[in-house]
Formats: C-alpha cells, structure tokens, sequence
C-alpha cells in the first residue's frame, strides 16, 4: 500500500511539472509545441485553469493530462486520484472551460 502511494505521489509531481511546462516553456516535443501556441493563440485556456476547476471538482492528485482533439475541438482530459482513493476521468472543453464529462474511471 504504502509502494501504491509513493508511485501515485511521484507521477502527480511529474504530472504537475509538465503541466508547469506545458504552461510557458519550449519542449522539443511538437505535441507540447502546439499545446502552447494553441494557448498563446488564445484558442485553448492555460492548463493552470483547467487544473484549479478539477481540483475544485474532486480535490487530491492528478494523475494524467491529456490534450486532444475530439469532433473538431480541443479538450483537457484529466485522470484524478480523489482522498477517498476513486479515480476520476474529467473532460474540460480546452477553450471555455466547461466541465463536459465526468465519470468514475473503471
């Protein structure tokens, strides 16, 4: 239980370092490319955003942040480990911020 933990607590801090990436600095990566000039092009909300609605949603860590396009728009899909030990599965619209899905990961 406690190794459980630990490995949930070391990927939400690798988590909340590229999400700090993601928000402001350049990844040779082209995928993190275009995440940031897609926000900076005002078409997706700064992950930073999307991070603080979720934590208000289900406090606890994040374990996954994906961006995507689905049906021609952008999404943030965050995977949530809340206190009690449930995963969650949020999907956020990238450009207003809108909670669009949420259901319990199986």
């Amino acid at each position: 239980m406690k190794a459980n933990i630990k490995n949930i607590m070391q990927r939400s801090l690798l988590v909340a370092a590229i999400a700090t990436l993601i928000s402001g600095s350049v990844f040779a990566d082209s995928d993190h490319n275009e995440a940031r000039k897609l926000k900076e092009a005002g078409e997706i909300l700064p992950l930073e955003e999307i991070i603080a609605d979720a934590r208000k949603q289900h406090p606890g860590h994040i374990l996954e942040i994906e961006l995507e396009l689905e049906d021609g728009r952008y999404v943030y899909e965050l995977e949530m480990l809340d206190d009690s030990g449930i995963i969650w599965e949020l999907n956020y619209d990238a450009q207003s911020g809108k909670l669009i899905k949420k259901k319990v990961d199986d």
